[in-house]
């Protein structure tokens, strides 16, 4: 015993799967981190004497779609919590990892072909977030299932 007299708890090294409803977490964290970089800047560039740029939002309908699988993702979670359930064929973290690859192939679209009507910009700090959060919602659906195993 140490100090004020209460003995210390040691955790098991389990690995990062061990700790309860990690995935769930980061399910909710990364959903709403993509959600709001859809509306961070995609794309940048030099206009005529000011920088521009463009929100994931104003790309077309990817960037509005992007939004809206961050906020299914968020969605799967508190539906969860309110103690909702899919069937179990159906295990949450599959919709989990099928919101994160749909969200990861749009916004790579976005990323490798950049709208013609913004020739001018490059790739902003916001469309890289906004890939770190569709894998790291994959990631988190895969966590998810393996605290269902």
């Amino acid at each position: 015993m140490e100090g004020g007299g209460r003995a210390r708890t040691r955790l098991p090294f389990g690995g990062a799967a061990r700790i309860p409803d990690l995935g769930e977490r980061l399910t909710f964290l990364f959903g709403l981190l993509l959600a709001v970089s859809a509306l961070t800047g995609w794309y940048t560039g030099q206009g005529e004497g000011t920088t521009v740029s463009v929100i994931g939002w104003h790309t077309g309908t990817l960037g509005k779609i992007v939004l809206f699988l961050g906020l299914a993702a968020v969605l799967v979670v508190v539906v969860r919590a309110l103690g909702v359930t899919l069937p179990a064929s159906f295990p949450e973290s599959l919709l989990t990892i099928a919101i994160g690859s749909a969200a990861t192939i749009l916004v790579l679209v976005r990323l490798i072909s950049v709208p013609d009507t913004f020739f001018f910009a490059s790739r902003g700090l916001g469309i890289w977030i906004s890939l770190v959060c569709a894998l790291g919602i994959i990631v988190a659906g895969l966590l998810e299932a393996s605290e269902e195993l």
